[in-house]
């Protein structure tokens, strides 16, 4: 998978994908991510990659030009599945969106930055638009770096066990059920007996039964989606 990610403030991609499962992805050749900054087509001197709203809003605005340009060079290169912008009103990013993601080859992850980038970018280049929630951020760099943990480690040989990720929340449309570790007996906290019985049956049974109540009242929208 090639993941290339469009930013004006690159520094703050270089820790969240040099480090855990997504550096060891990418240095089991697994993933390929490249970080290009528009500012290479900027314009004059300061290679400015902004300019003020029309209309008098206040904020700056990414202008066209140089995303156009990043966006074509890309593309030139080779053919790519996705154009995602990561914008506040986009799509709420989720499991099933990630795993259909994750299946893809060659993405574009525009991210925004100021009061966003000119809409005809949106309009004629963009094919996806992510939100990671109703909250708005400097840029969509940490969004981007959300998305991209939520890929990679989908992709297979990324994690140590690979069906660690089938079990985790959301995958069957629950939250995960509680896990533990040893000690069996800590400050006088025991884990559950049922889960050192050595009975899978029982074990499973258990982990559905608290899967579905930790869902209904923490989530209880997620069960209204099946009805």
């Amino acid at each position: 998978m090639r993941i290339d990610i469009i930013t004006v403030v690159p520094e703050l991609l270089e820790s969240p994908l040099n480090h855990s499962i997504v550096g060891r992805a990418k240095e089991k050749g697994l993933v390929d991510i490249h970080i290009h900054n528009p500012r290479k087509y900027g314009k004059g001197l300061r290679l400015q990659v902004d300019d003020y709203c029309y209309g008098g809003d206040a904020g700056m605005v990414l202008m066209c030009e140089p995303i156009f340009k990043m966006i074509e060079e890309l593309r030139a290169e080779r053919d790519y599945d996705e154009i995602i912008f990561m914008t506040p009103d986009g799509e709420q990013l989720s499991q099933n969106m990630a795993n259909g993601l994750s299946l893809k080859e060659n993405i574009i992850i525009l991210c925004g930055h100021y009061k966003g980038i000119d809409h005809r970018i949106r309009e004629h280049l963009i094919t996806k638009e992510i939100t990671i929630g109703d909250y708005v951020l400097s840029g969509g760099e940490i969004p981007a770096a959300v998305l991209v943990d939520a890929l990679v480690r989908l992709i297979p040989g990324a994690l140590t066990d690979e069906t660690s990720a089938l079990s985790d929340s959301y995958q069957e449309g629950l939250l995960a059920p509680p896990v533990y570790t040893r000690p069996a007996s800590f400050n006088g906290w025991d884990v559950p007996e049922v889960l050192l019985c050595g009975d899978p049956k029982k074990i499973r049974a258990w982990q559905d039964e608290q899967a579905l109540e930790r869902t209904a009242r923490l989530r209880p929208q997620l069960l209204e989606k099946d009805k």
